[in-house]
Formats: structure tokens, sequence, C-alpha cells
């Protein structure tokens, strides 16, 4: 039974990696599949109402498609805000605020079963990916959730990953590298007074003591 109870307004650190330590992202593709399904999965639209929404737009419909046109065209509401993303090679880390009842969980069994599906006929396989239910952990204060945005943001160089610009992370946008629209950065750098430099400060010095002290914390996931 999952220990966290998930609550509206409040932040989570949202974590799972490969079954049996396994790399789950092999190449550019999946990466980016990972990151499109945080953003389209991030409401409670259906599967067939996604295909409609996709295919008004880029006018393409098959006859399939055109019976699906009782549905509107409309954004609905995002079950979560992402905060914070990093996706390596074998395990990702999300920091997620919670916006609606069960968003948390709807977000997250949506981008799980998609991506395995997706992974398991790319690859000729069967069978789960991940190690099991998503790990969860509730931000219980301010400091935590700072302290956190560094290990999640820098988490590639924590772990020993490409260390330059790793485009799989919220890192390049919290530092002005990139102008995404993936995370809502304010509840992390307002307390910073939006300057990138101040920010930056904070990662590298936390970063450094992370990467040092990875295996004796209970909050950080090993490889």
């Amino acid at each position: 039974m999952r220990k966290t109870e998930f609550k509206n307004e409040e932040y989570y650190h949202i974590y799972n990696r490969g079954v049996d330590k396994r790399e789950v992202f092999l190449d550019t593709e999946d990466y980016v599949r990972f990151l499109n399904s945080m953003r389209e999965f991030n409401d409670e639209s259906t599967y067939e109402q996604r295909m409609y929404e996709r295919n008004v737009a880029s006018k393409e419909l098959s006859s399939q498609i055109e019976e699906l046109s009782s549905f509107d065209v409309v954004r609905l509401d995002n079950l979560v805000e992402i905060i914070c993303y990093c996706v390596n090679p074998n395990h990702y880390h999300l920091i997620l605020k919670q916006l609606r009842s069960d968003g948390v969980k709807t977000f997250m069994h949506k981008i799980g079963t998609g991506y395995t599906n997706y992974f398991n006929k790319k690859y000729k396989r069967s069978g789960s990916l991940f190690q099991g239910p998503f790990k969860s952990i509730h931000i219980d204060s301010n400091e935590y959730l700072l302290y956190l945005s560094a290990y999640v943001n820098k988490n590639n160089f924590i772990h020993g990953y490409n260390l330059v610009d790793w485009k799989y992370s919220s890192l390049l946008d919290y530092l002005g590298k990139r102008a995404g629209t993936l995370c809502n950065k304010e509840s992390i750098m307002v307390q910073f007074n939006n300057d990138i430099e101040r920010y930056k400060e904070f990662l590298e010095n936390n970063a450094l003591y992370l990467k040092e002290k990875k295996e004796s914390t209970k909050y950080l996931l090993e490889e």
C-alpha cells in the first residue's frame, strides 16, 4: 500500500528506475517520447480525445477519427504542475505539485503505462519496464523543496552522466539557456528574486555536496 497521501497544492518528489536497474531510455526518441508524454498526459483526456485533437490540428482526419467529432477540442485542466524534472538512462526524478484530486496518481499512471507500451512495442519486449509503482515523498518544507530542486535539476551530474547541458532536464530552463514551457519555475526562482546567477550558485554548492553524499541519504535514488 502506498504510504504517501497526495493532497492538492502540496509538492511531491516522484521517482522510479528501470526494472533490474536496466536502462529504459536508449536513444533520443525515447527521451523525447517520455517528455512529450509529461505534457500530453497532464489532464484527464482519454487516448481517443488526444488522437482526435492531434488529427484536427494536422487536418488529417481519418474516417475512424471523424466518428469522434463529438469531442470538444479544448484543453482540460492540468492534473499537476511540473516544477523540475530530470530523465537519465535508467531512472527519472520529478517534482510535482498536485492541482486536482488524485492528480499525481492519474498523471503517473498514464505516463508509466503509455511509455511502457511504447518501449515494449519499439524494442519487441513484454512485461514491466519500471521497478514497481513509482516512488513518492511528500515535500513538507520550503527548505526541502529548494534542496530537491538542486538534486533534480543537477541529477545527471550527481550520477555522473553527461555533465554539460543535459537536454533531458529542466536545468537549462532554470539557467536561462532554453525557453521551455514544460515546467513552472516560479515557485523556486521567486525565492532567488528571479536571479539566475544566485540560483546557479545555490545549485552548484548543493549539487557538489549531494554528489559526495548520494549514498548516505534516504531521499536519493541509487543507480
